[in-house]
């Protein structure tokens, strides 16, 4: 069972941005073996999903995205620093963190179309959500990567 979590920037505990830049750092510099500026400057106008399950009483971070709004960074909304914990991929939780962040950054900012950088071996994944791909492959810190879009509700 997993607890979703929306918040704004400034909600966010010490500990739960600790947590969250942790398990970022473990997926896509430690993992994905890519240096690049996790932290970018974004983080602290967006607002970030959170996925906590509980492991034998204790309280962990399993998935985690964040939500710009439109003009942060694309001229629509985006979501990024998509991640799951390596314990619990596999079993359909990213599946469920991209359908909890398309449904908040909706109520966020409707009527808005949804952009995303997604890595290039993903694109079915995304494409699955309604994204489509809508640049050439590019190299982003040395992984391959498209962007994507989904259009507004109702479009």
């Amino acid at each position: 069972m997993i607890e979703w979590q929306w918040s704004r920037f400034a909600d966010l505990t010490a500990a739960e941005l600790y947590e969250m830049l942790a398990l970022r750092q473990h997926v896509f510099v430690l993992e994905q073996a890519c240096l690049y500026p996790d932290i970018d400057g974004l983080d602290v106008d967006a607002h970030h999903l959170l996925g906590w399950k509980t492991v034998a009483g204790k309280r962990e971070l399993a998935a985690t995205l964040r939500c710009l709004a439109p003009g942060a960074k694309y001229d629509e909304m985006s979501l990024g620093r998509v991640a799951t914990s390596a314990s619990a991929r596999g079993t359909g939780l990213g599946r469920e963190l991209v359908a909890q962040g398309i449904a908040c950054a909706e109520r966020l900012h409707p009527g808005h179309a949804i952009r995303i950088g997604a890595q290039a071996h993903l694109e079915a994944f995304y494409g699955s959500f309604g994204f489509r791909t809508v640049s050439a492959p590019y190299d982003e810190d040395g992984i391959l990567h498209i962007d994507m879009l989904r259009p507004a509700a109702g479009d």
